[in-house]
């Protein structure tokens, strides 16, 4: 998985570019063929926005969050982007689970 972590209006400090490493790893621990993830935290006067982008194999995953705390915001986000890695690996295992077009009849 390559991570992107950048800032906008923000320096990016250690304490948070590991906090945000930590709560992607539960995105990892559900999905495993994650390509790529690409992070934007960004400072609006009191409101801290974190973005994300999730590259899976067939689609991108986009995600925000704003509060006014920005570790509030990753929170935020983690909890939004497991949801819908969830609700993909779900679909995905959904339609190749379907019962193939010819069924014997049972008698």
């Amino acid at each position: 998985m390559n991570l992107n972590i950048s800032g906008h209006h923000l320096d990016v400090t250690p304490a948070i570019r590991d906090y945000v490493i930590a709560k992607l790893e539960r995105v990892t621990r559900h999905f495993d063929n994650v390509i790529d993830v690409n992070v934007i935290l960004a400072v609006d006067k009191l409101q801290h926005k974190v973005e994300a982008t999730v590259h899976v194999r067939g689609k991108d995953i986009h995600v925000e969050s704003i509060d006014a705390d920005m570790y509030a915001a990753i929170d935020l986000l983690a909890d939004k982007l497991d949801r819908q890695i969830v609700k993909h690996k779900e679909k995905i295992q959904d339609r190749r689970g379907e019962s193939p077009k010819y069924q014997p009849v049972a008698e």
